[in-house]
C-alpha cells in the first residue's frame, strides 16, 4: 500500500501464499491469514475466495469452506484485538497517542463506528464487517475498545466476516451462478 510507512514489513507474500494455497494445508493458510487481517495485517480478506484448494468437493461446498474457515479466522484474531481494545482503554498514554496521530482512529470510531454500536449493537459490529474490500481493521480496533462481550464479539465478526464473502461473491454475479441458484 503507498500509505505504509517505510518501515512496515511487505506481507505481499502473504497474499501471494494464499492465492495459491492448494489441498487441505491451505484450508490452515487461509485461518492464518483471516486470523492477521483481523488485527495487524493490511490488505483486504476477499482474496481467500481466490484461493486453488483442490478438496475435491464441488465448487459451491469449497466456497463454503473457504468462508467458514475464514470466518473462524477472523473471529479469533478479532477476539486478539478485542483483548488488545480492552487494554488499551486503560492505558491513558495509548489514547492521547491515537488522538494526536495523522489519522484520528479515536475521533473517527467515536464519529463512525461508535455510532453504529451504540445504534445496532454488535449488528452494527456484523454490518461495517460485511463491506467487502473495506479495511475492518479499524472497525474491529473501535467496537473493541468499546466493548466488552468477548463471545458475541467474536460471533459478529464471524457473520460479518462470513457476510462480506458472500456479499463479494454476489457482486462478481460468482454467488449465484457458485450456489446454483441459477
Amino acid at each position: 500500500m503507498a500509505s505504509e510507512p517505510s518501515w512496515w514489513p511487505d506481507f505481499g507474500w502473504l497474499t501471494r501464499l494464499v492465492e495459491t494455497a492448494t489441498g487441505w494445508t491451505g484450508l490452515g493458510i487461509i485461518f492464518v491469514y483471516s486470523f492477521l487481517i483481523a488485527f495487524a495485517l493490511p490488505g483486504v480478506s476477499e482474496v481467500v475466495l481466490l484461493a486453488p484448494l483442490d478438496l475435491g468437493l464441488p465448487t459451491w461446498a469449497k466456497l463454503s469452506v473457504i468462508m467458514f474457515v475464514s470466518g473462524l479466522g477472523k473471529a479469533a484474531g478479532s477476539v486478539f484485538a478485542f483483548h488488545i481494545g480492552q487494554e488499551a482503554k486503560q492505558s491513558g498514554p495509548i489514547i492521547r497517542w491515537l488522538r494526536r496521530s495523522r489519522f484520528d482512529v479515536i475521533e473517527w470510531s467515536e464519529s463512525t463506528t461508535a455510532e453504529l454500536a451504540r445504534r445496532y449493537g454488535y449488528g452494527g459490529l456484523a454490518l461495517a464487517l460485511s463491506v467487502p474490500f473495506f479495511p475492518d481493521t479499524i472497525s474491529i480496533y473501535a467496537f473493541a475498545v468499546l466493548e466488552r462481550d468477548y463471545w458475541r464479539f467474536a460471533l459478529a465478526t464471524f457473520v460479518g466476516s462470513v457476510g462480506r464473502l458472500v456479499v463479494t461473491l454476489g457482486l462478481f454475479g460468482a454467488g449465484s451462478l457458485t450456489l446454483g441458484l441459477f
